[in-house]
């Protein structure tokens, strides 16, 4: 059985990472979406809560789990198994980034990572534009699920 992981923190979780997921679901037996903290990073929601959105977001397919990561990454793979790890790539910039962090894990766990570009129709889509949308009162509707959109929505709300 082959396992791979697609990490990320997901605040909130987007139709451009469902499509790495569904795409990913394809390539391997099971797919693990895990959910992080990036130390570098402000989050609108806890962990608990990115995770319950991305199972909502995920929940039609079967091979597919989310669990919360911890610590490093590649530690955490070769502790639970994981054969590789999966990374949507939006633009070079993105590859800029990935690719010193996929050198780091295959040293730290002799851990492969494969880059999967992203849908183009897809490729404007981040975490930070939903959340920049939806705060200044856009439709963010074709960004996220109809979960994470009502969830985005009662947490402006206050």
């Amino acid at each position: 059985m082959t396992r791979a992981v697609i990490p990320g923190s997901f605040d909130p979780f987007t139709n451009g990472h469902l499509d790495i997921v569904k795409r990913c679901a394809n390539l391997f037996d099971e797919v693990i979406v895990g959910v992080g903290d990036n130390l570098s990073k402000k989050y609108w929601f806890s962990i608990e809560e990115r995770v319950e959105l991305a199972k909502r977001s995920t929940a039609d397919i079967p091979s597919v789990q989310v669990r919360a990561l911890n610590g490093l990454l590649a530690k955490w793979c070769v502790e639970h198994e994981v054969d590789v790890i999966v990374k949507g790539l939006r633009s070079a910039l993105d590859a800029g980034f990935e690719l010193p962090q996929a050198t780091v894990n295959r040293e730290l766990g002799d851990i492969e990572t494969i880059l999967l570009a992203t849908n183009p129709a897809l490729a404007h889509i981040s975490s930070t534009i939903v959340k920049e949308v939806a705060a200044n009162g856009g439709d963010v509707s074709s960004m996220v699920s109809a979960s994470v959109q009502e969830t985005l929505e009662t947490k402006i709300r206050g």
